[in-house]
């Protein structure tokens, strides 16, 4: 119960931030917070509460998910402390802007997905604003692609999800459907390709989106802090969940290929030692 109840005060806690440390909130901004906050921590709660999963995947195969969540709340509280210095500068929050702005510099190259969701932007924004979704943007994306890379370090270095224990794949997927038709294997591995491929395209494909949508729909303002967190924070993060997920899936699926190839081979053994038996 202590670790579902932190789980949740965390997830409040993540929620919360922007608006903790941004001025003038509005007071509609503040309840919607508010109202999404308390259904977080009841969804987070009653998930990690009950003793098996309904709906979160890889929940008994660390740090999967604490990996994500960790890379999107600091990232959350960067942008939240770098926006928040501006009404009230801060050391902290001064040096978040500076290393946020050298990386949105840096990942502002042709073509990239950070070029993309400037490009996004009216032809008459205001320059600070231009300057403050490429921070935010490359920020984000950058932390992103530290997320992938240590999830793959773990994979391949240190034999994720299998280091601990054995992996139980029914508790670990439990949307996954076994009897939904075909074979589980190849499910799996063409779950984990489509989730790769997705996740790939979608830094490129949601700001291209948008700006052709553009002329029959109301653009995304950027000018508010609050909306430029989340919205750089969730075209960053989505995208990268899907390719971890789909390593994971890649993963479990080579785990059940080796299971059955070591099932297949203890099979052989004792067939070919029946044979040799009655041979004698």
């Amino acid at each position: 119960m202590t670790g579902a109840f932190l789980r949740a005060a965390l997830m409040v806690l993540m929620i919360s931030m922007p608006s903790l440390f941004l001025q003038d909130v509005s007071s509609d901004t503040t309840q919607i917070v508010v109202l999404v906050a308390i259904l977080a921590f009841l969804m987070t709660f009653v998930e990690y509460f009950s003793e098996y999963p309904s709906m979160i995947e890889f929940r008994f195969a660390p740090p999967f998910n604490r990996l994500r969540f960790g890379a999107l709340f600091l990232t959350i509280l960067l942008l939240s402390l770098i926006f928040g210095s501006k009404a009230m500068p801060t050391d902290i929050g001064m040096l978040s802007a500076r290393l946020g702005g050298h990386l949105g510099n840096a990942m502002d190259f042709p073509y990239s997905p950070v070029r993309l969701v400037v490009l996004m932007l009216p032809a008459e924004a205001d320059a600070s604003v231009v300057a403050s979704v490429r921070m935010a943007a490359g920020l984000s994306y950058t932390m992103s692609i530290l997320m992938l890379f240590v999830f793959l370090s773990l994979v391949r270095l240190f034999g994720w999800p299998t280091r601990r224990g054995a992996f139980n794949v029914w508790i670990n997927l439990p949307m996954f459907d076994p009897t939904g038709g075909g074979d589980v294997m190849r499910r799996l591995r063409r779950d984990a390709a489509l989730n790769i491929v997705l996740g790939i395209l979608l830094p490129f494909l949601i700001p291209a989106l948008i700006k052709a949508s553009a002329s029959l729909i109301d653009p995304i303002t950027m000018e508010n802090p609050q909306t430029l967190i989340w919205t750089m924070s969730a075209w960053a993060f989505l995208p990268a969940s899907l390719i971890m997920r789909g390593i994971a899936l890649s993963r479990v699926a080579d785990l059940i290929a080796e299971k059955r190839a070591r099932a297949d081979a203890r099979a052989k053994a004792k067939s070919d030692e029946k044979e040799r038996f009655q041979t004698v």
